[in-house]
């Protein structure tokens, strides 16, 4: 297309076709699935579930409904429709409901065309101006979203109040031609739901009582949370029914979709003061401690636990190694697995909690959640550690546990620099030996992590013990205590 035309005449001469939103949309997509191109990038999960009934909408010609819990992506999913847009369309020069110069719908639209003719002035819009937001919340009017009357345009005008010249349009007017976003649909009160039915269905809108044939060209997407509809509201059935497709949403179904995502979106931080090298084990614990929160006992499922709470946590993770990192002076460090405290902020504002939890409190819940991730994931690296066991009977970790029971204690401090951090814990020969026996691949660089995390998840399993001291941590023999106690 050629944005230097500036008139109707020329736009005419030029050949442009014209096209409804929806049928832009369709077209465009067409032709993305022929060339093989993927439609809706950094999407990730959604590839054999949401993205193909979203196709399918959108080919349909579909207003949509996405309906999940809080961090399925599903405002993401509709700003990334725009690129399905054409990159230019050409718009009657002044108009506030971005007229088509071939199919105008306003009166100063209309009026200019009828004025000038071919010499009518048009510009260009770009496909990122093309999307239009809203936030549903108690307060909406219909004033915000479909428009008013303005008595003063009316005197200064001196014209009717049932003329269309002195209504002040609001926002679904104004995104004609447009994707419109409504988020958290069953929060907009009943009565606002009901005035979108004409303009889904038939493009009619009132206000005041003035009957206004408006032929909007919007694609309408909505937003909502299953847990608002016995919270806030709900959505309104004859609204339900005038929207074509309901897309049901869902969180990762594995931990390496979920660390893709997260990757993702914690790259947006930008350079760090000092490189900060995580191993791909504490990207799996993080990871795991949303799914062990997706099924706790402790917390609200009803309400989710948003993607967020991992991309957060994976911030709290680099910082709390860099924090460190910063103060030793050290150009580089390692993420340690004493850093996943650092993500416990990140936990506690993200999760609704149930009574029990309440009762617990968010800390204890949260520090519940890691033990639970570390359990996970150490029976998947080392042998399985039997409650129960035969006199005499031997296991893979009888010599770790030994060098514990021999040693007065050992101490970890949470602001060693990386090189005494290391030479600490290659102090354990029995548990290096362990970690060679059963994860021979393990890089150099990951062996440190690999050998807190065996410790920690002893403690959890009830094989060690360990106790906060003023610099770190420290294990002992899991009898220590009730020695030192006798």
């Amino acid at each position: 297309m050629n944005t230097t035309v500036n008139t109707l005449g020329a736009l005419k001469a030029s050949g442009y076709i014209s096209k409804s939103i929806k049928t832009e949309l369709r077209d465009n997509l067409i032709a993305s699935l022929k060339s093989g191109e993927q439609t809706f990038k950094g999407i990730h999960g959604y590839e054999h579930s949401v993205i193909p009934q979203l196709e399918r909408a959108i080919l349909s010609k579909h207003n949509i409904n996405f309906l999940g819990l809080r961090g399925q992506g599903k405002t993401r999913m509709a700003r990334l429709m725009i690129n399905l847009l054409d990159e230019f369309i050409p718009v009657v020069s002044g108009s506030e409901m971005n007229d088509d110069p071939y199919n105008p719908i306003s009166r100063f639209a209309r009026d200019l065309i009828v004025e000038k003719g071919d010499e009518t002035p048009i510009h260009w819009m770009h496909r990122s101006e093309r999307f239009f937001e809203k936030l549903a919340t108690p307060d909406v009017t219909i004033a915000d979203l479909i428009g008013d009357i303005d008595p003063i345009k009316a005197s200064n005008l001196k014209l009717n109040y049932s003329d269309e010249r002195v209504i002040h349009f609001g926002m679904i007017p104004r995104a004609n031609r447009c994707i419109f976003v409504i988020n958290e649909l069953p929060d907009l009160q009943a009565r606002i739901q009901v005035a979108l039915f004409n303009i889904l269905e038939e493009g009619d809108i009132q206000i005041r009582g003035f009957k206004l044939r408006l032929p909007l060209d919007l694609q309408f997407v909505f937003t909502a949370n299953p847990e608002d509809y016995t919270n806030r509201g709900s959505i309104v059935t004859p609204l339900k029914d005038r929207i074509g497709s309901q897309i049901l949403t869902h969180y990762s179904a594995d931990i390496k979709t979920a660390k893709k995502i997260t990757n993702q979106e914690a790259e947006k931080m930008g350079r760090r003061d000092c490189t900060v090298y995580v191993p791909e084990l504490a990207k799996d614990i993080l990871e795991q401690i949303s799914f062990e929160a997706r099924k706790s006992e402790y917390i609200d499922h009803k309400s989710g636990v948003s993607a967020r709470m991992s991309i957060t946590a994976f911030e709290n993770l680099i910082s709390t190694a860099e924090h460190r990192a910063i103060m030793n002076n050290e150009p580089e460090t390692t993420v340690r697995f004493s850093d996943l405290i650092g993500m416990i902020p990140s936990i506690t504002g993200k999760v609704e909690l149930v009574y029990e939890g309440e009762q617990e409190g968010t800390s204890f819940v949260a520090n519940h959640l890691i033990s639970e991730a570390t359990k996970t994931l150490f029976l998947s690296y080392f042998p399985k550690i039997e409650k129960l066991k035969k006199q005499d009977q031997q296991t893979p970790y009888d010599d770790v546990l030994s060098w514990f029971f021999d040693e007065d204690a050992f101490e970890l401090s949470d602001e060693a620099t990386q090189e005494s951090y290391a030479f600490a814990l290659n102090s354990i020969t029995p548990l290096r030996i362990l970690i060679m026996k059963y994860q021979p691949n393990v890089a150099e660089i990951d062996m440190p992590f690999l050998m807190e995390f065996v410790l920690w998840a002893l403690v959890e399993l009830k094989q060690l013990s360990k106790r906060k001291t003023d610099n770190g941590v420290s294990f002992n023999d899991v009898y220590d205590n009730l020695i030192k106690g006798l």
